[in-house]
């Protein structure tokens, strides 16, 4: 055996007697709260892949979609004809295109009256809140209201939120945390949203 394949093999042979000793420690099973945010493009497609993952396990999954009021996405309509999926288009649209406080708030305390229902029913054993950092950033929804709505959900029920500039204190609650860093966009090249990957 060449000395490159032998450093391989006990290289890996290390790797692997740490990995197994940390995925035995992880022996506690509950629901988390995971926070996608950031400005790169993924965000809601990661959650929807979980969404994905969910269903091949059998689960049922509730999608609270805030702000965007596109019904004719790929994920939506592929999505809400899946059994076991409950998916609520709960926007007017982006708020540049409202121009509207008063009715993106209203709208907004509607969502969240069906987002709620969904974080209190113990059968949903995924919920996605996408695109919900905004209302919070905007000051449409009570902070506190929201983390300590979402902190007594039932305890095996995992949760997703969405969105740019996620606030610390959501950042501090949730288990797992990403940020989708934006390096570079077809848009600013001057390409239009496509089907199948922005649609």
């Amino acid at each position: 055996m060449s000395d490159d394949i032998h450093n391989h093999k006990t290289r890996m042979a290390r790797k692997k007697t740490l990995i197994d000793a940390t995925i035995a420690r992880a022996n506690t099973e509950r629901g988390l709260l995971l926070v996608l945010t950031g400005n790169g493009k993924g965000k809601s497609s990661s959650a929807f892949g979980m969404v994905a993952r969910a269903l091949g396990h059998g689960m049922k999954v509730g999608v609270a979609q805030f702000i965007k009021s596109r019904t004719d996405t790929g994920e939506e309509g592929f999505f809400s004809r899946q059994p076991g999926v409950e998916w609520q288009v709960l926007g007017d649209g982006f708020t540049w295109d409202t121009q509207d406080r008063e009715g993106d708030i209203a709208t907004a305390r509607r969502g969240w009256a069906a987002a709620q229902r969904m974080l209190t029913d113990a059968s949903f054993d995924l919920v996605v809140l996408d695109e919900l950092t905004y209302l919070l950033n905007y000051g449409y929804l009570d902070s506190a209201e929201v983390l300590r709505a979402i902190a007594a959900r039932p305890v095996m029920q995992h949760v997703v939120v969405t969105g740019r500039a996620a606030s610390s204190a959501l950042i501090e609650m949730a288990d797992t945390v990403s940020e989708i860093v934006d390096e570079k966009h077809a848009y600013r090249a001057g390409v239009k949203a496509q089907k199948g990957v922005d649609l």
